[in-house]
């Protein structure tokens, strides 16, 4: 089976069923196609050609690309009239001759759309809205200087509104390295955040007055305003991106806490994860408590979010976490480890918090239960049970990495019953599949990109992971082949 790119699912991604246009055309100008389609071919010469061009990446198959396509098509047709003229392009990266294009651009999710700079000498990757007025208003943003003067109160006023988080440079003259140092930031950051500059502090609504130079960071959390004046341009990109995210992020249904929520899971700190239900009595009580946790430990690698039990059911689902857990905190460290408190109360936040730091807590793994009768053909592994099947048992041992949900997983099933069953009388081997959605898997010994992967683990020598044919002949043929002699329990005794 060809290997597909899983599909990258946003949270502000806003899927459209119904296209209207408002465009009064002519039949033929209402058939024109406004969004361009790129391949190897014309690329290079298409993207050097403008100085600004947004490129879509997608998949035929893929249900998010095809949701996006008419909402940016519409966006396309509007921005083809501004000045200068917004380009949307696209190209089909699942197309074999556009793979090496996809992997110049990282492409690792469908649809990803980038904004390409300079004929595409600067690339970044296109946060905004997936609806097409969305689109037209973020990228008529993104097409202008990457920061703005503010020259009255108003217009401050207007732009800093205490919704998100804004950038200002206040400077005693709009020149000099201070001031270059934070165009170039400003450049960088753009997709990520709102900036503008100044040379009066008295025109912004909170903050000392000051002359400068001075970065001004205002956001809707925390302490509100914060002052930066070390102005080498990756001490700046270090302080916007640290000072952007809250103390403790939130993890609700509000749509304005998402772009915390993903930098939140984007840092590289261990992300320790309260959940419970906000509408609880205790509510305030964990909330106090764990704002002091995260206050205590700020700066020593660990990230704090607070998530409601209603919206965290991905979650769940992903840790492996059941309802009657909550109150819970999780932690999970960049090795992919996790460690778990279930059915907490406030006053065992810091208590526990502490033996973690002090490694004083065993790591939690989630597991099915061990299969009380196991005795089908394919056995069932659970990562409760995977070292003694697998690692420990002295056997040759292929194993599924497989999804419920996989259509490729269930048309390999009956393949591998029939190679299960054709070695039902050689004790030495073992066919085995565990569910990789619902255990832990250890990432040193396996490498699952999709559905289904296969390994194999001889009863002498290392774990290979099997990537040859899927027919029944094919699997028992690389069996035969790859199969170490068996350790004998009874060999092992005497030995020792």
């Amino acid at each position: 089976m060809a290997s597909r790119v899983r599909v990258s699912i946003c949270f502000s991604l806003l899927v459209s069923l119904l296209f209207v246009s408002s465009i009064s055309a002519t039949e033929e100008e209402s058939k024109k196609e406004f969004v361009l389609t790129l391949d190897h071919s014309n690329f290079s010469e298409t993207v050097d050609k403008h100085p600004f061009i947004v490129v879509e990446f997608y998949a035929p198959w893929c249900g998010h690309c095809k949701s996006l396509a008419p909402e940016y098509e519409k966006a396309a047709s509007v921005l083809s009239s501004h000045d200068p003229p917004i380009v949307l392009a696209k190209v089909d990266a699942n197309e074999e001759a556009n793979k090496e294009l996809a992997s110049q651009f990282e492409i690792r999710g469908f649809p990803t759309l980038k904004i390409l700079r300079n004929g595409g000498k600067d690339a970044q990757e296109y946060k905004g809205p997936r609806e097409a007025d969305g689109i037209v208003t973020y990228l008529k943003k993104q097409v202008g200087p990457a920061s703005a003067e503010i020259s009255s109160a108003e217009e401050a006023s207007s732009r800093i509104t205490g919704e998100n988080v804004f950038v200002v440079g206040l400077f005693p003259k709009f020149s000099g390295e201070e001031y270059l140092n934070f165009t170039i930031l400003a450049e960088k950051l753009r997709s990520d955040y709102d900036f503008g500059h100044t040379t009066d502090a008295k025109l912004l609504p909170r903050g000392d007055a000051v002359t400068g130079p001075v970065v001004r960071l205002f956001k809707p959390f925390d302490e509100l305003v914060v002052d930066f004046q070390d102005f080498h341009v990756e001490a700046l990109e270090k302080f916007v991106e640290v000072a952007s995210i809250p103390k403790v992020t939130i993890f609700n249904k509000d749509p304005n806490n998402h772009p915390y929520v993903v930098k939140f899971f984007n840092s590289p700190n261990a992300k320790a994860m309260l959940f419970l239900n906000f509408s609880s009595q205790l509510f305030d009580a964990f909330k106090s408590k764990f704002d002091d946790a995260a206050e205590h430990y700020k700066g020593k690698g660990v990230s704090f979010l607070m998530g409601d039990l209603e919206a965290s059911q991905g979650a769940f689902q992903y840790f492996g976490l059941k309802e009657d857990q909550v109150p819970l905190i999780i932690i999970q460290t960049d090795d992919s480890q996790k460690y778990l408190k279930p059915n907490l109360e406030p006053d065992h936040i810091a208590t526990w918090l502490k033996e973690y730091m002090d490694g004083n807590v065993k790591p939690y793994k989630k597991s099915e239960p061990i299969p009380e009768v196991n005795n089908e053909p394919v056995k069932v592994v659970v990562a409760d049970s995977l070292q003694e099947i697998v690692f420990n048992s002295g056997k040759n041992v292929l194993l599924e990495f497989y999804a419920p949900w996989c259509g490729h997983c269930q048309k390999l099933a009956p393949i591998l019953e029939e190679v299960a069953v054709s070695f039902q009388s050689d004790e030495d081997v073992v066919i085995a599949k565990i569910d990789a959605t619902a255990n832990d898997i250890p990432q040193d010994a396996f490498e699952v990109k999709g559905y289904p992967t296969m390994y194999f683990k001889p009863a002498s020598g290392d774990v290979v992971q099997y990537d040859g044919g899927r027919t029944k002949e094919d699997i028992i043929e690389f069996i035969q082949k790859s199969r170490g002699n068996t350790v004998k329990e009874d060999t092992v005794k005497d030995e020792l």
